[in-house]
This record gives C-alpha cells, structure tokens and sequence, in this order.
C-alpha cells in the first residue's frame, strides 16, 4: 500500500487528538497491555466526563479492577501531556501501584517518601521535597503513602496537580470532623485539584460517611454537616440523594457483570490434625504465659503487638516459635546484664503486614505508656528458666503434626486438580518467615524436591537471588526488565513458578499485588483472624482470568476450640469459601479495616482459657456482626447502583474494539511511512526490525504491534503510542508536507469491499480536513472535521473521507481549485462543529451550576431549619414550665427559655446577612466557573485535496 503524507498527517492527528466523546480513552485503550473489561471503560469516561468537577468516587466492588480503571484515567492524561499526576495510597500498596501502571500502562512512576528524597536532594538544603518533585513532576507518576502526604500536606498543596488518585479512601470517610488529622490534610492539600477517590466501600455504617467522602472530592456537593444530616440521615430524602450522587459516584457490583466475566467456583476442604500430647502442652504453656499482666519478656511499649505475633508464630509451627522463645532468652539474658537489645529484634525476619502495625498503633493511642521500673531480680531470673523450659519442651518434639498433615493436604489438593483437569500449582500461606523456611526444607525432603519456590516480604533467601539473577540473565536487554530489584525480583519469582515449580510457599507478602491466576489451588496453613486479608489470598488465584475453580484447603486445629470456632465465622458469617462471587463486599464492608475483628479474636485468644468461654466470646463476636446495616442504609447501597445500565456497557464493548481496530491501522501505517528505509515490517506477524536508528535513545530490533496474536516465541519491544519511537513517528507525521493537490486513491486493489466507496469508482471530488483546537482553564480539546463532496458539490459525510483514507493512494501534480461551493461547505461544516462543541460544554456548566445551586440551597435551608430548631425547642421548654409545679424547676425552665429567645432573635436579625453571604458565595463561584468555561476556538487547516477514485 502507498500511504501518502496526507494519509500519515490524518493518522497522526487522529492518534493524538484531545477528545470529549466516547472515544476520549483511544491512547490509553491501545496503550493498555491488559484485557479490558466494558465496565472499567465506562468508569474511567465517567472519571473523565466533566473537566468542571472537582472529582468522582469510583466505587466498584472488590476485584472488578478499580486500579485498572485509575490507571486508564492516568494514561489517558499522560498521552495529553497532562502529566503532573500524583496518587496517594496506604503504603503496603506503593509497590503494588508501581507495578501495575508499568506493566499494564507503560507509564514511569516513583515511590516517593522522606528516604527517596533525603537520598536524591543530598546537598540541598531548605525545603527537600518541594524541589524535589518540582524536578520529577511531569517525568514520573508520583506515588506517595497516606501517611506521607498527610504529613507533608504543605507542599502538596502548593502543586497545580492534574489529576489526583486516591486509594483506599474509606480510610478518610471522617474529613468532614476537624479531629480527623488524615481526611483534614487531605482536604486541605487537594482541594480545588482534580481527584479520583477509590473504595470498594463508600459506604459502612452511616450515610455520614458518605458526606465525608463527598467533602474529600468538592467541599460544594451538599450544605453543611448538620443539614445532610438532616436532609439525608433523619428525613430520609433517598431521591434528592441518589440524584445528588449520580453525578460524582460510579458503583459496579460483581453480579453485574457475569454476562461478560466468567468466574470459576470455590471449593473448600479442611484439613484436621491432632496435635500430640507434647504439642498440646508446649502451646497452653505458651499461652498462659502470655496471659500474665506484665513480664519482661514482652516489650511493654509494644506488648500487644508482641503477644499477638507469638500468639500466630505459635499457632503456626513449634520451630516459629522456638526461634522467638531463643531471640525473648537472648533478650532476657541481656536484660539480667543491664544489656537491653533492641525490641523489635524478636521478630527479626518476619513480615510485619500493615494491620499488625495499625494494631500497635491503636494500643498506642489508648494511652498504654512505658513506665520506668526498677528491676526486679528474682522475677527477672524466674522468667528466664520458665522461658528455657519452654525451649527444653521446644527441642524436645519429635513429631511435627501440622507439618505431616501437610503432606495430606497436598495429595487431597492434586487429586482435586486431576479430576478438575487443571495444573498441578499450589500455592500455601504461612504467616511466619521461619515457618515458610522450614516448610521449605520439608517439602524438599519429602517428595517434592526441586519443585518449591518461596516468596515474602524481601525474597532474599539464597534461591531467590539464583532465580533472579537467572532471570536477569535470560532477559537480559528485554523491556521486561525494569531495573528495579524489588519488581523484577517478585516477577522472576512468580515465572518460575509458573513454569518451573510446582509448589510456592509463601508469607503476607504475596497477598497483595500478585496474580496467579495460572494456579487454582491454595492451602491456608496459616487462617489470618482478618476476613479481608483471606479474602486478598484467595483473590490471587480467584479472579478475573482463572480457568479453572479454585480449591482452598484450610488447617484446623483439633484441640484448639478458638482455631474451630474462629473457621466457622470466616465460613459461614463471612462466606469466604464458597460459590462463585466469595465474599462480597455487604459483608465485608462491616468490618472496615478488618482491624476491629482481629483484635477480638486476638483478645479471645489472650483472655478466654475454658471451651465455655471461648464460645461465649465468639457467639458475641459472631452477634456483633450480624446484621447492623439498616433498611435505609441498604436503600442508599443500592441506589448507588440503580443506574447500571447493560446496554451501554454491550455499545462501549463493540465500539471500543472497533475504535481499537480503527488505531491499529492508524498507528501500522504511519510507522510504515515514517520509517521508510529504516525498518522492515512483517505483516503476517505484525512486528518490524528497526535498522537505522531516527533518533538518540532509540534501541534497534524487533518492534511489536500490539494486540496483533502472533508466534509467542517471537519477543522484542512493545510498539505502544507512548513509546518513544511512536512519539517519534507521530511527529513526523504531524509535520508531513502537504499542500493542495490532486489524489488519485486505489479500490480496484483494495481486499476487501467497501459499499460506501464502491458506488464512487471512476468519480471525483473534493475534500479537507480541518482541526478545531479548544482552549479554556477547564479543559483543551481538539477535534478534527471533514468536509467532502463530490464533483456536482453534494455534501457527502465524514465516513466517506474515513473510508476513502483506507485506499492506497498516488499523489497527482495537479492541483484543480475547488468550486466556491465547496468552501460555502467547508464554513458550515466548521460552524456545525463549533455549534456543537458549545452545546457539549454548556451541558456540562449547567451540570456544576446545578450542584452549586443545590449547595447553596442546601446553606439556605440550613439557616432556616435552625431558625426552626430553635422555635421547636422553645415551645417544648414553654409547655414544661407551663407544667412545671416546682418553683425552682420553674426558674430554671424559665431561664432556658429566656435563652431560647435570645438565641431566636439573634438567628432571625441573622438570617439575611446568612444568606446574603451564602449569594455572594454563591455568585463568586458561578464567576469562577465562567472562567474556567470561557472559551477560545481557533481553525486549522490541516490538509485539502481534490480526489479521485479508481
């Protein structure tokens, strides 16, 4: 095919052109390198709809890709230059948002803390980080801890942010309190930016939480705090509500979209073991010991956190805990000598999750302080040998029942996988590092040697760094390489076993940011107390993208009545085993952080000694959360999806993958003529070797296509609009030579049949193409228009010109002058366009006018009603003391009500300067908007031609 410049200028103004409509997400969709689903598309158009709104609230439910749908919105802003982009998430989540956006999105990020900057700003003094991110700004998404950003919230807030995403923002549903330090500082470093909000809960346990997201995205949504309470808790007005919501919220729940998302089941088995008498001793000991109100061996500035860990170390394997019960001796021992080692030395090794943490937080903030005393000798020496008998019973195990059981577990598992048909990967849980360590050297003796892998929290262990530097090795000058040691180290580990192991052992680590969808079978040989963070297990293996159904086997404890009745709250309240949805997220979203629940549990473990008592706790437990979500709280959670319409999601689906098929051509072609003589493309596998180098920094080799299925054993770049070379492609095509002429386009050759163009063989024409470029302080957008007719000056549309840039084409000397009537044509069409364009733009400033006026309503009408209070409280009062037979009651009531008074006649004199002040508030941000709105359209002419069609 002859692709002319005039076919490359249109392709490249059509790869790059700012757009408003529907396919506003092109760049991001083709760049994407992930399987997108209608309803994260729909999402992010949503996120992008109304560039005079402050933010939304993308609310899907757990593994619907709520990340995916962020990470769309941050590509699309990056292939619009728009790329000062910053997101805030809890910091075990930093990693794990890094990884996404540069493998799904191709897009450069930095983990940015107080280490990171300290380190890059050597030297500088004075304010680090402002200068700092001033440097990375717009080179790098910027990603930053909750706790970060709320402690530098100053300088934050001193950037002209494009787009903030904030993660996990049910964590901040308390802005709206001055107490809240978190959701203040967020307010305050944010406002006025535009924001994505994610959660898959939005809403618990109060509407008011609701209000408190709402003031993290736009302090004008609804009035103040006591008149939504009003309005919306005590009245009840759901519509108001759900119309007020509709504009900033956007829910998806799993049952929603099993029309085009398959999910395969869960299966649950339980694996028993009986400890041995030894066994049995060695944990009530143990357990008793950490009973005691205070001892030596626990760090009382961290006592709970410590207790808590050995609690599990113990509950996981009798080598866990022996290596504390050594680390507490050495403790002691240098205690006795005035030696004291540092506290956190007990857990040496172990993966701290960010709920252990949190948890040793709370205990802080309830005031438990460290008090100095003087040491007590005798006890000291007598906590020392109680610790060294348990180290005695420790060593003294020969049998490991837990660890037998395992074996059991793993040929229950694989049997499961044969009848299933499905590979033969197993992925087991532990919670300690040692534990993990020691099941790893188990498993090597016992039948699966060379066939384990581990994972945690540093993958240093000596087969790790093997595999890793293995991997290097093999992908040695890849893109897959990404150079940072903590990434490529987790995906050289998650490769091998995919294709070299059959068993990974693995901590905490892996239960977030993983995804082994490759492997269907999981043991649980620890059960977290946290509901929430089983559910992040079984959701690496359990979603989107999984063939087969997924087994989980649990560990069960025969003699520990708290381990039985604790898997039958996950099990049946919490229905984490089951079916095909697993927990969803009207069960989970009652536990919040899943903090609350894990220290119940834990406090059971710690307090209750008899059967009897356990299972009075735990009946308490499972009481506590049964059903606590009101009938209107429920109203509310499902007018948050009243609007899912399938219908759209079906057009989204049908015209994205033709919008995509669209950029394809658009993006082969241009590269075809941009690269002339310096590269030779393969069509049959969609890929070509670039030979001569167009540009500093752009490697030679094979470049792919994506999208395209080809031989998977031919590797090489992936070709994406970001790319460096694509940029550079696009740009030669934007600077193409073209001025008027003759082009005579080819249908005679062409494949396939196009009725469209047919019935115009053998006629002529003329055409143009003209780009209309839109500047305001909201938003620019670009967009193309075409005018063509043919040689008698019938207006003919834009398909045909679309159409007519599929044919090979050969560019004549001529140069014929088109006829009055065709520039007549030209004017109206760019009217048209310019017409449009501002009914597009008004329709969204009347949408954030509306909100404004419902806001200033909402202030208006609050004022009122407090008028109203006051005159409802009054009357009560004068009906009391009319009632009243005791004098002093009389005084009293009387005294209330000379108060009353007092305070009506105050609220009555300033009723009208309230709401004076509420229309002048009211006009200074309509002012506003107007200037964000206030439009400045230009013309360009990017090309005109006569044609011809043979």
């Amino acid at each position: 095919m002859n692709i002319t410049p005039y076919h490359a200028r249109y392709f490249a103004n059509e790869l790059i052109c700012r757009r408003t409509d529907d396919n506003r997400l092109s760049q991001s969709l083709f760049d994407a390198k992930v399987d997108l689903n209608p309803h994260q598309i729909d999402a992010a158009l949503f996120a992008l709809k109304n560039p005079l709104q402050e933010g939304v609230l993308l609310a899907d439910e757990v593994g619907l890709g709520k990340t995916i749908e962020a990470g769309l919105v941050l590509c699309q802003m990056w292939a619009e230059r728009k790329r000062k982009l910053l997101i805030v998430c809890p910091a075990i989540l930093r990693k794990q948002w890094a990884n996404e956006l540069y493998e799904k999105f191709d897009l450069p990020t930095l983990v940015v803390d107080k280490t990171v900057v300290n380190q890059a700003m050597k030297g500088v003094s004075g304010a680090k980080l402002l200068n700092f991110c001033k440097n990375q700004i717009r080179r790098k998404v910027l990603i930053v801890s909750h706790q970060y950003a709320t402690k530098e919230m100053n300088t934050f807030k001193q950037f002209d942010w494009d787009f903030v995403v904030i993660d996990e923002a049910h964590k901040m549903r308390n802005a709206y309190k001055a107490d809240n330090k978190m959701g203040q500082a967020m307010r305050k470093a944010f406002g006025g930016k535009r924001k994505l909000l994610l959660t898959a809960t939005p809403l618990q346990n109060s509407l008011m939480e609701l209000y408190g997201l709402s003031t993290l995205l736009d302090e004008h949504i609804f009035g103040d705090r006591k008149f939504f309470q009003r309005e919306f808790v005590r009245r009840g007005n759901l519509p108001e509500l759900k119309s007020r919501m509709a504009t900033f919220v956007k829910r998806t729940l799993r049952k929603n979209v099993l029309e085009y998302i398959r999910y395969t089941e869960r299966k649950t088995f339980t694996q028993e073991f009986t400890p041995t008498d030894s066994e049995h001793l060695l944990y009530q000991q143990i357990s008793e010991f950490l009973r005691k109100e205070s001892s030596y061996a626990l760090p009382k500035t961290h006592k709970h956190l410590t207790a808590l860990i050995l609690r599990k170390l113990l509950a996981s394997s009798s080598l866990a805990v022996l290596g504390t019960l050594r680390a507490i001796h050495s403790r002691l021992l240098a205690l006795q000598q005035a030696q004291e080692l540092p506290e956190f030395e007990l857990f040496d090794g172990e993966d701290l999750t960010d709920e252990d943490i949190e948890i040793d937080e709370l205990e802080q903030e309830e005031g438990e302080e460290s008090v100095a005393e003087e040491l007590n000798k005798t006890a000291l020496a007598k906590e020392i040998a109680e610790i060294e008998s348990f180290i005695a019973l420790a060593e003294s195990l020969t049998v490991d029942s837990k660890v037998i059981a395992l074996l059991t577990a793993l040929q229950t598992g694989f049997e499961n996988m044969a009848a299933l048909n499905a590979p033969q990967k197993v992925i087991i849980f532990t919670e300690s590092v040692r534990t993990q360590q020691y099941l790893f050297q188990f498993l090597q003796e016992n039948g699966y040697q060379n066939n384990v892998v581990m994972f945690s929290g540093s993958n240093n262990d000596p087969q790790a760094v093997e595999i890793y530097q293995s991997w290097l090795a093999k992908n040695a000058g890849s893109p897959k390489v990404t150079g940072s040691v903590d990434v490529d180290k987790r995906t050289a580990l998650i490769e091998h076993f995919r294709d070299n192991a059959q068993i990974m052992i693995a901590t905490e680590a892996a239960s977030e940011g993983v995804n082994l969808q490759f492997c269907s079978l999981l043991i649980n040989y620890d059960l977290p107390w946290n509901p929430q963070r089983v559910e992040q297990r079984i959701g690496r293996c359990h979603r989107y993208g999984q063939k087969f159904d997924v087994v989980v086997i649990n560990f069960l404890n025969k003699r520990n009545k708290a381990d039985q009745r604790e898997l039958e709250l996950l099990t049946e309240k919490f229905k984490l085993f089951q079916g095909v949805l697993g927990a969803s997220d009207e069960v989970l979203g009652e536990i919040e952080s899943g903090v609350d629940i894990e220290n119940w549990i834990a406090k059971i473990y710690a307090t209750c000694r008899t059967e009897e008592e356990i299972q009075q706790a735990f009946d308490e437990l499972q009481a506590k959360f049964a059903d606590q979500i009101s009938d209107r709280l429920q109203e509310t959670k499902n007018a948050l999806v009243d609007s899912f319409d399938q219908s759209v999601l079906e057009r989204l689906k049908v015209m994205t993958q033709n919008r995509l098929n669209e950029m394809e051509y658009w993006f082969w072609s241009l590269s075809r003529f941009a690269l002339d003589n310096k590269a030779q493309f393969n069509q049959t596998d969609w890929y070509f070797l670039l030979q001569d180098c167009p540009q500093v920094g752009i490697p030679l080799g094979r470049y792919l296509l994506p999208r395209k299925e080809r031989n998977p054993q031919i590797q090489g770049y992936e070709y994406r609009l970001n790319h460096q070379l694509g940029e550079w492609c696009i740009e030669q095509g934007l600077q193409a030579f073209t001025p008027d002429c003759r082009l005579e386009f080819d249908y005679t050759n062409y494949s396939e049949k196009i009725s469209l163009l047919e019935h115009y063989q053998g006629k002529s024409g003329w055409l143009r193409l003209d780009k209309i470029n839109v500047q305001s302080n909201a938003e620019n957008q670009e967009r193309l228009v075409f005018t063509v007719c043919d040689e008698q000056g019938n207006a003919l549309d834009a398909e045909f010109a679309q159409k007519l840039f599929l044919l090979s084409a050969n560019v004549q000397n001529s140069t014929p002058k088109a006829p009055l009537a065709f520039k007549q044509l030209n004017q109206s069409e760019l009217e048209k366009a310019k017409s449009q364009i501002q009914q597009e733009n008004s329709a969204l400033l009347m949408e954030k006018s509306r909100q404004i006026n419902a806001w200033a309503k909402d202030q208006m009408q609050a004022a009122e009603d407090n008028i109203k209070e006051i005159k409802d409280e009054l009357r009560e009062k004068e009906k009391e003391a009319a009632l009243a037979d005791n004098i002093k009651q009389q005084i009293e009531l009387q005294e209330e009500i000379a108060k009353l008074r007092k305070a009506l006649r105050k609220a009555r004199n300033e009723l009208d300067d309230v709401q004076d002040e509420i229309a002048d508030q009211e006009m200074a941000l309509l002012r506003e908007l107007k200037a964000k709105v206030n439009q400045t359209m230009t013309e360009e002419k990017v090309f005109e031609i006569a044609w011809h069609i043979i």
